[in-house]
């Protein structure tokens, strides 16, 4: 009732304004007034302002809000947590696929050769072997302050 009351008012001090805009001679302005003050008073006939003060002070309502507010809260959480580990939902799944691919023993998809013939391995796994020996000799204990001897030297220390 009060918004109603609230409504009608907002109105008639709307249709005063035009009034006395149209009185000035300004009747584009005072039609455009006149246009937007029947606005609440045709959302009172229509039921609109009984319905939406309804689902104003039903505190139902409001617990269904808070619940799709926390829903959307969520949703969000995890599409920034996705975001910052850098993958998406299909390298992902993409990952687990080749997982369970690898899972898979090595010799049991290829065809048998024989009495205890298995497929041999590649090669590649010795050659990658190879170069972490090399970078360790490279590494030798006199050479970790030749950086710092440069140092000193370039600021006459």
């Amino acid at each position: 009732m009060l918004a109603e009351t609230i409504c009608s008012a907002a109105s008639a001090a709307g249709l005063g304004i035009a009034a006395v805009t149209a009185y000035r001679k300004r009747f584009l302005t005072a039609t455009r007034i006149a246009a937007y003050s029947l606005v609440p008073i045709g959302l009172v006939l229509t039921g609109v302002v009984e319905w939406v003060s309804g689902i104003a002070f039903k505190p139902s309502v409001w617990i269904g809000f808070g619940v799709l507010g926390l829903a959307w809260v969520l949703f969000m959480t995890t599409r920034a947590v996705e975001r910052r580990s850098g993958t998406t939902r299909a390298e992902r799944k993409a990952a687990r696929a080749a997982e369970r691919n690898e899972a898979v023993a090595p010799g049991a998809s290829a065809p048998s050769l024989g009495a205890g013939g298995q497929a041999r391995p590649s090669s590649a796994p010795s050659a990658a072997a190879a170069k972490p020996k090399k970078k360790q000799e490279a590494a030798a204990p006199g050479d970790d302050f030749s950086d710092i001897e440069a140092i000193l030297k370039k600021h006459g220390i």
